[in-house]
């Protein structure tokens, strides 16, 4: 079993989940969800965004983040995109195993509003090719999320 300091805080937190691993040969959502077979809309993927300051980002894997949106949400003029290398020093996490729980910062999490139209969603849990898969309520609830319409617009 893939233990990781997600995995370890949700066990802590006493929250049920599966735990899918897959070997990570390819970076993404994409390939991810194929490869464990989860459908990629259900599949969220973990940004680390500075807006007014560092937040985590949780998108279904089928949408792009709108940059512009998330500003608004955050009460800030703009938002980008946190370097890989600042990403990985407030998480503690490596690019590419980047999820929303046992991070070393507490940061804020934002969820697109489309993964609330699924029961459970599956999310990095804090290691390359670590997956968990648990309620999309227990998530919420466990990071304090915040639901928004978060989406671009083509």
């Amino acid at each position: 079993m893939a233990e990781t300091r997600g995995t370890r805080h949700l066990r802590d937190a006493s929250v049920d989940f599966t735990l899918h691993t897959y070997r990570h040969d390819v970076k993404g959502a994409a390939f991810a969800a194929a490869a464990l077979d989860i459908e990629l809309d259900r599949f969220a993927k973990t940004l680390v965004v500075d807006a007014g300051g560092p937040v985590l980002v949780l998108m279904a894997g089928d949408q792009e983040l709108s940059l512009r949106k998330l500003a608004r949400v955050r009460g800030v003029k703009e938002a980008a995109l946190a370097d890989p290398k600042d990403a990985e020093r407030l998480t503690g996490y490596l690019v590419g195993g980047i999820g929303p729980f046992g991070t070393r910062r507490e940061l804020p999490v934002l969820l697109e509003e489309l993964l609330t139209l699924h029961d459970r969603i599956a999310v990095n849990g804090g290691g390359r090719g670590v997956i968990v898969e648990l309620a999309t309520d227990d998530l919420i609830r466990l990071t304090g999320a915040v639901v928004a319409d978060l989406a671009h617009e083509e």
